[in-house]
């Protein structure tokens, strides 16, 4: 059952996802100055993991009434997972990811997969264990005409599944982690060309008791009307464990405070600033009733409303990575991923709202 609350109107439920035979997961929605709305997600997978994931888009001229058929924008020569998007403001679309070789491990290739030759076959496009390494990374993929055509992959130093945000003085700001370096550290990347180059720029400190390697991922930021910019991290930490902390910067992401439990277990998150500048976050609720939440900010995130129903209708904690974009008329839209009843396929769901 879907049910509004804390005030808020779900005026539409749907599966926008058009290919019913591929898994779907981890989508980010994003809107271009023209309105125009674009969903990336992995796509053409068979599971949650699995070694065939691409880089998927698609986009709606009407306010998500309609969305176009998928097209990809890359396929690596191993899996291909999360995609996070954004606008800059001279009209460049911003398409991030990673490459991952979770697939190749005792629990699937080598267990439930070993005797599937699909598998086997998508694992040997590369010819050993070195050439698959080399192909790990966080990546962007620049689109300079409207999305017609897609850029080689960038370095981007980090990775979280929603991508960066833009600042205020023009820089492309990206909190996220090291995946797959020996430290793992989370922190900022910075980009002062338009996302075509980009280099490391500050760490966040870990909470006492807390460690960041294994525990702190998928983070987001949001620059806020005040000038800060708000960052949220999935925990995974005994200490407020499946919640989301938060820490903050003041000075353009050069330094930020220690992380801190808001009292939200939800993950992981997705920050956007509205219009009127409050800031939404939107989040995964992965235990019963599974679905999706939203809270609202009227204080720079300093505190936070009580929880927003956007779905609860969910089968498994399968679901989640909702992102949100406001609408022409001021509402909502979110879009996020799920496994449904009956299906071992996850597929792209979408709500509007109204608070």
């Amino acid at each position: 059952m879907i049910r509004p609350s804390s005030g808020a109107e779900i005026t539409q439920v749907k599966t926008i996802s058009q290919q019913d035979s591929y898994y779907h997961g981890w989508p980010t929605v994003g809107q271009r100055a023209n309105g125009d709305l674009y969903v990336v997600w992995s796509g053409r997978r068979v599971g949650h993991v699995c070694p065939f994931g691409t880089v998927e888009c698609m986009h709606s001229r009407d306010e998500g009434e309609t969305w176009s058929f998928p097209r990809t924008i890359h396929d690596s020569l191993i899996d291909d997972r999360d995609a996070g998007f954004l606008e800059t403001s001279d009209g460049t679309l911003l398409v991030t990811s990673f490459t991952s070789l979770a697939y190749d491990s005792d629990t699937y290739l080598g267990g439930k997969f070993k005797d599937d030759p699909s598998w086997h076959a998508a694992h040997n496009r590369l010819p050993d264990d070195a050439s698959r390494e080399a192909e790990l990374g966080c990546w962007v993929y620049r689109s300079v005409d409207g999305g017609k055509t897609f850029s080689n992959r960038i370095d981007t130093v980090v990775n979280s599944p929603h991508g960066p945000c833009q600042l205020s003085d023009g820089r492309i700001l990206y909190l996220g982690k090291h995946l797959w370096t020996d430290d793992k550290k989370i922190g900022a990347a910075v980009s002062e060309d338009d996302g075509q180059t980009w280099k490391w720029l500050s760490e966040i400190p870990t909470r006492e008791g807390d460690t960041s390697t294994g525990t702190y991922h998928e983070l987001h930021a949001v620059e806020c009307a005040d000038g800060s910019i708000l960052a949220q991290i999935r925990n995974h930490n005994e200490a407020n464990k499946g919640e989301t902390l938060q820490c903050r910067s003041t000075d353009g992401g050069k330094t930020w405070s220690t992380p801190q439990e808001i009292g939200v277990w939800g993950l992981p998150s997705h920050l956007l600033r509205l219009h009127d500048d409050r800031l939404v976050m939107s989040y995964g609720y992965r235990r019963k009733p599974y679905g999706n939440q939203a809270r609202i900010s009227d204080d720079h995130g300093k505190t936070w409303s009580d929880p927003i129903t956007i779905s609860d209708d969910g089968v498994t904690g399968d679901l989640g990575y909702p992102s949100t974009v406001q609408l022409k008329d001021g509402s909502l839209l979110t879009v996020w991923y799920e496994n449904m009843a009956g299906s071992d396929r996850a597929r792209l769901r979408q709500a509007k709202w109204k608070v």
